[in-house]
């Protein structure tokens, strides 16, 4: 297999002059800070962003991510009761357990509220009692966790708890794995999402004196203070600093941004917001192939046809600089020829797309019809052709 490059597009309707282009400036105290656009896949910003670090509660988003494919999968139900184990509370419990949703022992706690607990109150006891309620031990529930961790593509990531409480360097991530958890979360799990991932507060447990039931606001520090923002997750330790994974959605571009490493709750917050307004504002979407539109072909080996279409599964859309749109270059990139069977819809190549002074965006293509295995006499003419250099 080789990669091939083809031109393709010409974008003379877009660029009104050849112009080179910056990523609009910005800086953050942030030790630790990532923008992408979901919506083109452009990363808009990255500082440190493959630095190895403990993500404190943000790790949580990955315990919420292995429960939402446990209950796709059938294997957990949201309605499903989960008993407090009086040891799990013992350990749990307290000014010592950090974040709680204050449970208590041999309490049943349906899943369903056992995630409102993990997701907006950040309880470090909601992990702990789901973990062992879905897989048996929490070490076990760690287990799948680290094979989603592979099976996502987070290289640089490693689980050792469900909470993400210390554990001394066994677990650790970094800004862009995070990012590409929160992507997945949003991608995969769309409605859990939407359910699970905005709530402004949650109520439960009671107070130990007058019996009033507790309320606790999300710490999401863009809820309520950006349009459009709809999770994720905050975390907090000495040893990590405060830290934040969000997402924001307006106009049809989605932000996921990550920032860690910061020394204070409101610095938190200061920062999350500025940085996610700098990633709307600064930077504009453009609309550069509609829904359907074929913009090139791939060949084929061994099938019924020798090329097959390339299409856009969506309206693709660049994310750019505000201002003059800049001259851009397109070409098609895929590892072929592509082999035959191939599925209309399949993902088979990228379209490439570069400007002067900007990194490369990479935008899907899909096959525009299938294209069935070829019968022996042609896998056997091709044999003779690739024999005989034809």
């Amino acid at each position: 297999m080789f990669k091939k490059f083809a031109a393709t597009l010409s974008l003379a309707a877009l660029a009104a002059a050849p112009l080179s282009a910056a990523a609009p400036p910005f800086s953050t105290p942030a030790p630790v800070a990532y923008m992408e656009d979901l919506s083109s896949g452009a990363v808009l910003f990255a500082k440190d962003a493959d630095r190895r670090m403990p993500p404190a509660s943000m790790a949580k988003m990955m315990t919420v991510y292995v429960a939402f494919e446990m209950i796709k999968h059938g294997d957990l139900k949201l309605d499903q009761l989960i008993t407090v184990r009086p040891e799990t509370w013992q350990k749990w419990h307290g000014p010592q357990a950090g974040s709680t949703m204050f449970l208590s022992p041999n309490e049943q706690v349906s899943v369903a509220n056992l995630l409102y607990g993990i997701i907006t109150l950040s309880g470090n006891d909601a992990c702990v009692v789901l973990a062992e309620g879905a897989s048996g031990t929490e070490e076990a529930f760690v287990a799948q966790m680290n094979v989603a961790a592979k099976k996502l593509g987070l290289t640089n990531s490693h689980f050792g708890t469900s909470n993400g409480w210390p554990d001394g360097g066994v677990t650790y991530v970094t800004a862009r794995d995070l990012a590409k958890l929160a992507s997945a979360t949003i991608r995969d799990y769309p409605q859990f999402y939407k359910r699970f991932y905005s709530r402004p507060d949650f109520t439960w447990g009671k107070t130990l004196g007058s019996g009033s039931p507790i309320t606790q606001a999300n710490r999401d520090p863009l809820l309520g203070r950006v349009a459009g923002a709809d999770g994720l997750k905050t975390g907090h330790t000495e040893e990590a600093g405060y830290g934040f994974t969000g997402s924001a959605e307006q106009n049809g571009r989605r932000l996921v941004m990550v920032i860690a490493g910061l020394t204070s709750f409101n610095q938190r917050i200061e920062e999350s917001v500025r940085f996610m307004e700098w990633g709307f504002r600064a930077w504009k979407a453009k609309k550069l192939v509609s829904k359907g539109r074929q913009v090139g072909e791939a060949e084929v080996q061994l099938g019924s046809a020798s090329k097959v279409g390339l299409v856009a599964p969506n309206d693709l859309n660049l994310t750019l600089p505000g201002g003059p749109t800049p001259e851009l270059t397109t070409k098609i990139a895929y590892q072929g020829p592509v082999k035959a069977p191939i599925k209309a819809g399949q993902h088979i190549a990228d379209l490439v797309v570069t400007a002067p002074g900007l990194p490369a965006q990479k935008l899907p293509l899909v096959a525009a019809k299938d294209v069935g295995a070829a019968g022996f006499f042609g896998r056997a003419w091709a044999g003779l052709g690739s024999l005989f250099g034809w």
